[in-house]
């Protein structure tokens, strides 16, 4: 029996053309989702994992497969189900599961023969049987599972190219923001591999970068903290020597204990969602975390950075809280708090989320002809109409914010002070870089969207009610097909 699992790519999103920059090869992840399913399937399948995002492949000229698994965030949907249809046309069953299709199952019913929902992990099985008895059922319900059920993912499928490999050590966010669906997907329960699986894991992994794509590596409570502590130890006992990223929360700061094992286990940087730099944003988003106990930002970056640790922050431009004037007020703030790296994206309404509910009931979602306008959903477009901005305006303040950010004077500015404090200044100049590319590439695609540009109506027309469509609850990440 032959299987195809596929990751399908989106034109729009720059960082996957790789072709286009060569900087773009730093910011390409594997689908590690469709590795970790390729690990569950019995021998008797013969098992091709195909990342489009790097290998455009023919498939006509390829062997017919017995069956097809498809994989997609919401960008990738209009690519998943041209590739779906494509191989029906030839007899061959698809399925498809992941974020999009378990967001907007009816939807992708329309274009694949089964649809599996949630974490696949724990239904694979017998979605494989299925399929070789000839009996696929049009859904397939997945469960949360103890990741000790997890295996490890199958790292030898895809071939090199990649800058970096990736893991996952935990599933689960208790903090549940209104613009991300992790805690109705993955649920608010903190739940870990057992470290020696991870160990094992690490230890298949080719590369030497990693990115670790847990949610939040050290969760936010002591007793998690303390399990990270256990798998920093771990990984300096077993001498990995693998430098690695990972995603955290601002409390990562708070434990100079939890810095000093980070980065002596090989951490290099964190992602931190600082999601906005005003009070009222948080509170709009939910990320009251980010409100306790009166932090101050700059502090808790410096102690991340006395351990040689990077920091890269995330902030969401286009909040209803967010006045002209935001995107200069972000990259300030990016500045005062000390970040490395700014990552600032335009808030977008993802199927399954709240803050999905709230736009669709509002009709305040411009890009709306679904599924071709799929493909905007990249964080990088303005899909929304925004309360307080146009659609020109809303470029006109991500371009200013990245501009002042990533300036050739700050980007000389931040990596000296990198040299200085030996702080992975290599790993600086090349994200720099990199964001700095991208940017200037999605400036110039923004010219290519007329139609977009001509459904966002002007704020005040953005209030008037509407029948919501319903969606399920909506996943962000790997684990599943």
């Amino acid at each position: 029996m032959r299987l195809y699992l596929i990751n399908p790519y989106n034109p729009l999103v720059s960082l996957a053309n790789v072709k286009e920059s060569r900087w773009n090869h730093f910011r390409v992840w594997k689908p590690l989702g469709l590795l970790v399913l390729a690990g569950l399937t019995p021998p008797e399948w013969d098992v091709t994992v195909i990342d489009e995002n790097l290998d455009r492949r023919d498939y006509e000229s390829m062997p017919k497969p017995d069956l097809v698994g498809i994989t997609a965030f919401t960008s990738q949907a209009g690519r998943a189900y041209e590739l779906a249809e494509e191989f029906r046309r030839r007899g061959v069953p698809v399925v498809m599961g992941g974020i999009h299709a378990t967001a907007c199952t009816d939807e992708a019913l329309e274009h694949v023969n089964a649809v599996v929902t949630g974490e696949a992990e724990s239904v694979w099985a017998t979605v494989l049987d299925d399929a070789r008895q000839g009996r696929l059922q049009k859904t397939y319900t997945g469960e949360h599972l103890d990741l000790a059920e997890v295996p490890v993912a199958r790292h030898d499928l895809l071939a090199k190219g990649y800058a970096f490999g990736s893991i996952q050590t935990t599933r689960g966010c208790p903090l549940n923001c209104s613009f991300c669906s992790v805690s109705s997907f993955n649920g608010t329960r903190y739940r870990h591999r057992p470290i020696a699986n991870v160990i094992e894991e690490f230890r298949s992994i080719r590369e030497k970068w990693i990115l670790v794509v847990d949610d939040n590596l050290i969760g936010t409570t002591a007793a998690h903290m303390e399990r990270a502590k256990e798998l920093f130890r771990a990984m300096i006992q077993a001498g990995l020597r693998k430098k690695w990223i990972c995603q955290v929360t601002i409390n990562m700061a708070d434990d100079d204990e939890l810095l000093s094992l980070a980065a002596r286990a090989g951490c290099v940087g964190a992602f931190i969602g600082f999601e906005s730099p005003t009070a009222e944003g948080l509170h709009e988003v939910g990320k009251k975390f980010n409100l306790l106990k009166g932090r101050d930002f700059r502090t808790s970056v410096a102690r991340i950075h006395r351990h040689g640790i990077l920091v890269v922050g995330s902030f969401i431009i286009g909040l209803d809280s967010d006045k002209p004037g935001i995107g200069l007020q972000i990259a300030a703030a990016a500045e005062q708090y000390g970040l490395d790296i700014l990552n600032a994206l335009f808030l977008t309404p993802l199927p399954g989320t709240r803050l999905w509910d709230q736009m669709e009931r509002q009709d305040r979602i411009a890009a709306n002809d679904f599924p071709a306008d799929w493909r905007y959903y990249t964080l990088n477009f303005p899909t929304a109409r925004y309360k307080h901005f146009s659609w020109k305006q809303i470029l006109e303040e991500m371009n200013a914010c990245d501009g002042k950010f990533y300036s050739w004077r700050s980007v000389i500015r931040r990596l000296a002070e990198s040299i200085i404090r030996r702080r992975h200044p290599l790993v600086s100049l090349i994200s720099s870089i990199s964001y700095r590319n991208n940017s200037r590439l999605s400036i110039g695609s923004y010219d290519q969207l007329p139609v977009l540009h001509s459904r966002a109506k002007p704020p005040e027309t953005t209030t008037s009610p509407k029948t919501p469509i319903r969606f399920s609850p909506r996943p962000e990440k790997s684990g599943v097909v």
